[in-house]
Order: C-alpha cells, then sequence, then structure tokens
C-alpha cells in the first residue's frame, strides 16, 4: 500500500530541512540555525521547522536504527538517527559516513550487497510499494560483523525525488539462535530414522507457512517504526493529542489518523477501557500532565510499564514519554510510543524464578550439610568415646588378663567402625572430585560373588544370620566388567541388608543370568534380599540421597551416615544399569540391580590345586615405613604370622637394601608411601629399574593411607603389586602375600 498524503508531506518537510541544513553545513539537530530567506524559498515556516525538528527527536529516541537514503544513483545516505550510529559502533554522523562512504552499498557487508538490492527492487515490483524486508551483514567500526534485520519502504516524491526510508534491528542473536536451532534439527535427522525426517521436514514446512505469514503481516505496518504499536504527539499547553500511528486498541478511540482529540480525555479513557485494574491509578497518574513535565524537566525521557487486558490475557506493555519542544516549552510538546514487553517481561519472571529456585536448592544444600555434620559429629564421637573410654578401663584392669581382653576387643571394634565411616565419606567425595569411567576387563562372576561371600560370612554368623549365595545357572562364567565396582556395589547392598536385620534373620543373595539380547551384551539380575527392619514409604524416595538416614543412629541403634547406598547408585548409575528396592516395614527390604554385561566364550578352567595342599607362605619381608608406631604395629603382627621382618626408615633406605641384598633374601616388600627423603612411590620405581631381574621384580605391596583411585592409580604406573589401606588388615596382607609370591 502507498503511504498517505499527510505522511509523504510530512517525510517531504523532514527532507527538506536535511537537505537545507546539508548545503549549510548544519548537523540535523541544529537546523534552528538555518537562514530565514533559505526556508521561505521552501515553504518552510517555523511551525513546521519545529515538527521537523520535533519529528527528528523522536526518531533519536526510538529503540534500533533509522535511515533515509536515496533510490538510485550512489544511494546517498540522507538521515541516520543515533541508534544506527549504535549498531554500527560509531559516535557521529561523521564517523559513520566515512565508514559507509555515505551510501547504502557501503553500509551492506559487500558480499550480501548485490542479493539484498535484488530482494530489495523484487519486492517493490510484486508488492505494489508496501514493506520490504531483508537480512544482511553489516561491518562495525570496530571490524566486527552483524547481521541485521530491514524493514524499508520506497517512497516517490514529487519534490524531493525517490528514497527510502528503512528501520533496521540487530537479528544476530536472533539468527544464531534459528542456526542453532537448524543445525539441531539436522543433528537429529541424522540419529533418527525416516519417519524423523518427515517430521523435522513437516517443521520446516510450518516454519515457512509462519515465515510467509509474519512477512504478510509486516506489508500491513503502517507509520514509521516497526517497535512501537501507537506513536502520538501531544501538546501539554493545548492538552491535545494527535495520533501519527494507531494499533488496535488506540484506533477506535480516534475517529481517523492525524485527528486531534483532548489529550487528558484520551489518557482517561484509555486507562479505564484498557489498563489492568490494579494499575490504573499509576498510569494516571504517571500520564497525567503535571507529571509529565515535572519528570521531563529532570530528563528529556522516561517510561512506565504496565498490564493491559485483553480477550485472552494480561499482556504488558511500555510507555515511553519524549520531550522534542524547544526551547522553554521543551516539556509542553511530547511523543508518546506505546511497544509490546511482554516476551521480556515473562522473561524476566522466569529469570527470578529461576533464582528463587537456585535459592530453594542452595538452602537445601545448606540443611544437607548440616544435617550431614551433625550426623558426622554423632557418629564418629560415638566411637571416639568408645575407644577412649575402654582404653581408660583397660589400663585399670591390667590385673585381669580376661577382662582387658573384652576392653580390647571392644576397642577393635569401635576402631573398625570409625575407620568404615571415614572410608565412605572419603570415597563418595572421590566420586564427586573425579570423572569416573567403568573398566571393561575379563572376571568371573562368580568368583566376586564368593570373595564377598567370604568377606561378610563372620559379620553374618556374629547376629546368627542365615547368609545364603545363589548364583546360576550362569550361560555364561566369563563376562567383561569391573570387577573391583562390582565387588564394591555387592559388598555395600549385603553389608547393609546384614546389618538392618535382626539376629535370627535371613539374607539372600541371588545372581541370575537373563535372555539374551542381540549383540555381545547379556543382562544379569543381582538381587538382594533381607527379614530385616524394613523401611517405611515416605524414606525409599530419598533412600539413595547422600547422607539421608530414615532415623538417627541414637534411635536406630545402627551405626552410619547414609552413603553405602549413595555409592551403590552412583556404580549403577556409572556402568548404566537400574536399581530398585521394595520394603515393608517390620518385614524386610529386596534390592533389586540389572547390568548388562560383555560375555564371551568360556574359556578351559585352570587346572586346580591338589586338595588339601597349602600355599606355601613367603617367609621374609621387609618393611619400609617412617612412623614408629605402625612400623612396630605391622613387625609385630607379621611376625606372629610366621614371617621374619626387615625395617627401613624411608624409601631410600628399602632402595638401598634391596640393591645390596641377595637374590631370594626378600620375598616381598611392604612400602609405605608417605615418607621423607624418598618416598614410597620413587622407591618403588626405583628398586624396578635395578639391573638385576631378581631384585627389581621383588612382590611390592603399597600400605598406606592414601587409599584415593588416584594414589592406587600411580602405585600401579611406579611398578606396585597391590595397593592396600591403613589401618593394616593382617589377614588380607597374608593373603596378597600368598598371592603374589606363591613360589618362595
Amino acid at each position: 500500500m502507498k503511504i498517505p498524503i499527510e505522511e509523504e508531506r510530512l517525510i517531504e518537510r523532514v527532507l527538506v530541512v536535511l537537505r537545507l541544513a546539508e548545503e549549510n553545513g548544519l548537523e540535523p539537530g541544529a537546523m534552528e540555525e538555518l537562514p530565514p530567506e533559505k526556508l521561505r524559498e521552501q515553504g518552510i515556516n517555523q511551525h513546521t521547522l519545529a515538527q521537523a525538528r520535533g519529528f527528528l527527536l523522536f526518531l533519536d529516541e526510538i529503540p534500533g536504527g533509522f535511515l533515509i537514503y536515496r533510490a538510485w544513483g550512489d544511494e546517498q545516505i540522507i538521515y541516520a538517527n543515533r541508534g544506527l550510529l549504535h549498531l554500527f559502533g560509531c559516535d557521529t554522523v561523521g564517523e559513520l559516513r566515512a565508514l559507509t562512504g555515505s551510501s547504502f552499498k557501503g553500509l551492506v557487508y559487500p558480499e550480501d550487497l548485490e542479493a539484498v538490492e535484488a530482494s530489495i527492487y523484487r519486492q517493490i515490483r510484486e508488492n505494489d510499494d508496501r514493506l520490504d524486508y531483508v537480512e544482511y551483514r553489516i561491518r562495525r567500526k570496530d571490524g566486527m560483523l552483524r547481521r541485521m534485520e530491514d524493514y524499508g519502504h520506497f517512497v516517490r516524491s514529487r519534490s524531493m525525488g525517490d528514497f527510502f526510508y528503512v528501520f533496521l534491528g540487530d537479528a544476530t542473536e536472533k539468527h544464531e539462535r534459528r542456526e542453532r536451532e537448524r543445525l539441531s534439527l539436522q543433528s537429529v535427522a541424522l540419529e533418527k530414522d525416516r519417519e524423523m525426517q518427515k517430521l523435522i521436514q513437516r517443521y520446516d514446512a510450518e516454519r515457512a507457512l509462519i515465515d510467509q505469514e509474519y512477512l504478510r503481516r509486516l506489508e500491513v505496518i503502517e507509520g514509521l517504526s516497526i517497535n512501537y504499536e501507537s506513536i502520538l504527539y501531544a501538546d501539554l499547553d493545548m492538552d491535545q493529542v494527535l495520533p501519527y500511528r494507531l494499533s488496535l486498541r488506540t484506533q477506535p478511540m480516534f475517529e481517523s489518523r492525524f485527528s486531534l482529540r483532548v489529550y487528558s480525555a484520551y489518557t482517561a479513557e484509555y486507562v479505564q477501557r484498557w489498563v489492568h485494574p490494579e494499575d490504573r491509578q499509576r498510569v494516571l497518574r504517571m500520564t497525567s500532565i503535571g507529571y509529565i513535565r515535572e519528570k521531563l524537566a529532570q530528563n528529556p525521557s522516561y517510561y512506565l510499564n504496565y498490564r493491559v487486558l485483553t480477550e485472552k490475557e494480561t499482556q504488558y506493555l511500555q510507555l515511553r514519554i519524549v520531550a522534542v519542544g524547544e526551547g522553554e516549552n521543551r516539556c509542553a510538546q511530547v511523543v508518546l510510543g506505546f511497544r509490546s514487553v511482554d516476551e521480556e517481561f515473562r522473561r524476566e519472571m522466569e529469570q527470578k524464578q529461576i533464582l528463587a529456585q537456585a535459592l530453594t536448592n542452595a538452602n537445601l544444600a545448606v540443611t544437607a550439610k548440616n544435617t550431614f555434620l551433625s550426623n558426622m559429629s554423632h557418629d564418629m564421637r560415638t566411637p571416639l568415646n568408645a575407644i577412649l573410654g575402654f582404653a581408660q578401663l583397660a589400663k585399670r584392669g591390667l590385673g585381669s588378663p580376661q577382662e582387658v581382653l573384652g576392653y580390647l576387643e571392644r576397642i577393635e571394634a569401635s576402631g573398625r567402625q570409625l575407620f568404615d565411616l571415614i572410608s565412605k565419606v572419603l570415597e563418595l567425595a572421590n566420586m564427586e572430585a573425579e570423572q569416573f569411567c567403568a573398566l571393561e576387563v575379563e572376571c568371573a562372576l562368580r568368583d566376586i560373588a564368593q570373595e564377598v561371600y567370604d568377606s561378610l560370612r563372620l559379620q553374618a554368623q556374629e547376629k546368627n544370620i542365615a547368609f545364603t549365595v545363589q548364583i546360576g545357572p550362569l550361560r555364561h562364567e566369563t563376562i567383561f566388567s569391573d570387577p573391583e565396582k562390582l565387588r564394591q556395589l555387592l559388598t555395600y547392598l549385603v553389608n547393609n541388608a546384614i546389618t538392618y536385620t535382626l539376629p535370627e534373620g535371613r539374607v539372600t543373595v541371588c545372581i541370575e543370568e537373563q535372555n539374551e539380547m542381540p549383540g555381545p551384551y547379556i543382562p544379569y539380575r543381582i538381587r538382594v534380599q533381607d527379614t530385616g527392619i524394613g523401611i517405611e514409604k515416605d524414606f525409599l524416595e530419598r533412600i539413595f540421597e547422600p547422607f539421608s538416614r530414615e532415623k538417627s543412629t541414637t534411635l536406630s541403634g545402627v551405626h552410619g551416615v547414609g552413603l553405602g547406598l549413595s555409592i551403590v547408585k552412583n556404580i549403577v548409575d556409572l556402568m548404566g544399569g537400574s536399581i530398585e528396592v521394595q520394603s515393608t516395614p517390620n518385614e524386610g527390604s529386596t534390592f533389586t540391580v540389572e547390568l548388562n554385561f560383555r560375555v564371551q566364550q568360556e574359556a578351559p578352567p585352570p587346572p586346580s590345586q591338589a586338595a588339601g595342599t597349602p600355599p606355601v607362605r613367603s617367609r621374609s619381608i621387609l618393611v619400609a615405613e617412617d612412623n614408629e608406631i605402625n612400623l612396630e604395629i605391622a613387625k609385630e603382627l607379621l611376625q606372629m604370622n610366621g614371617f621374619s621382618v626387615d625395617t627401613a626408615q624411608n624409601g631410600s633406605v628399602a632402595l638401598e637394601k634391596v640393591r645390596c641384598a641377595a637374590p631370594g633374601q626378600y620375598d616381598a616388600i611392604l612400602m609405605d608411601l608417605q615418607m621423607p627423603v624418598m618416598d614410597g612411590w620413587q622407591a618403588a620405581a626405583e628398586i624396578r629399574k635395578l639391573p638385576n631381574p631378581l631384585l627389581a621384580g621383588i612382590p611390592i605391596i603399597a600400605v598406606s593411607a592414601n587409599s584415593l583411585r588416584e594414589d592406587v592409580r600411580r602405585s600401579m604406573e611406579c611398578g606396585m603389586n597391590a595397593h592396600l589401606p591403613k589401618p593394616i588388615d593382617i589377614d588380607e596382607i597374608v593373603r596378597q602375600i600368598d598371592a603374589l609370591a606363591p613360589h618362595r
């Protein structure tokens, strides 16, 4: 559609004033300095000049860029507002003209120019002078490329010739978002089947229809601003308002465009008709003539946000009021622009909700931390109190060996309880701090289950609990998995079952191989069932959360900070499995784990050792330990188990003793890690470099309080054969020596 006659005349008068300002070397803002005779020659009076100046001031206030340029020839730039300077990173119009050669052709990125101009003139021909729309890139003054949206209108003026006026907005983020969406859809299309591809094509078709509808709507947009739905000019001295552009809300309130109304009457009607009841008093006050004058006396513009009522929902609008008068009457003439801020406001509300949720989560984290510290304080002090108390009783009862023995057994039990608590806390912290991955090495599920049974059988016997393990039948004895994590998972589940099962109860472990799946993986089910105290339904939802316990240690009589099942859940998730729990209070619980293991054909079993032939135990051990108490304990325990013991106070001494030893003098080395002069890792690495292979190959077992995964990995990299945590478990040390040095 063509521009209305009134608006075309206004633009022509503005262009005449701009041309006169340019011919006289004046900036657009200094047009009042134009010679009166020049203005009279062009038929421009003071009222017209003030109207043009107010119009240009308004253009400087609108968001985004505004540009007027000649339609033919070198496409010379006639006018650019402050918003356009901002888009190009320029401070003055002179900088913009220097950057672009004062031409629209210099404004567009060269690679886009030909397509842009072809699109503009094609749309002019096809759309009968309606609004045209193009996208292109620009290069800012700082060299940065940005993508622009261009809404232009072609005007054929009798007095000024042909020209374009254009509104520009930065669409870089919008373009990048659409590009990310497109790439994301392409990625999905590559992974999904042809049906998904059809859905994507349907989405593209619907998006194209939406874009076409959007362009059709743009064609009917009138006026000079793409960002404002209504633009009004008000003379506060005259209490009059004149519409430049009308929306669906404001159009019924005027007879036609450029028809005058009483400003105060219009404001009262608008507020009563459209504004949300809760915002009406505020909007009336902030749009009153007295308030406008007061605010504009301090700043050239101000805005207010408010809600409007529609048939479907409440929307948010922003009214910006700009002073465009001159001199002392600067605040008497104003422009009012109404634009929708519904999307921005709702985004802000969503952000506030996100922040509120983050605050809630942070408070929950603080509560969880405080609960954990409270539990830790209680559960650490309880065994510590027992250790210190029984130690004092043992001192007083030295005359009764049997009584002292009972105290020592209780000290040992409390020490193991404290050690288990600390180990679990460190293990969970290590899981959260490191990036874990599950290994796939050859192992036997039956052997792992047997090891777990052997390690926990005595604990079940002490409570007279019937503890059984049912395996199979297994079609695949050998699997590929992470044996250490499997052992850990089973140990925690079974230990949890034994701990919460009363004497005379029953704990059953079932390991079953499920039906085969296509491919090399087979599903296995591990079920741990007990007849224990059970779990309340409300707590089942939080049972795998760290530091969570249904009852405190004091109420339940069972020690622990609720970390074992959290570790189990982490292991199951890491191995790509699932875990479920069913429980009835006072009847028992059942934990079911589903895991998929890669399998292979079973190899023939190795020849077993003749029945009744015990392993030949090594007899000579070198212990490297800098702590005198730990060294004394290790020496006594090893000698009680039939070993002869030599000692070294640090890694350097241990290295020298091995270098000077005869082959076969030492059957194994127990190596602490944190030692002065030379630590255990360095000593092990140097021993492996000795020229005599019989000395360089002596089995080395790390025995250290450094028990994190990184410590174990470093021990293996330095050539050690095994890594055991402190405090010393003499039975485990003997088993490791028998396994590593059976020939000795």
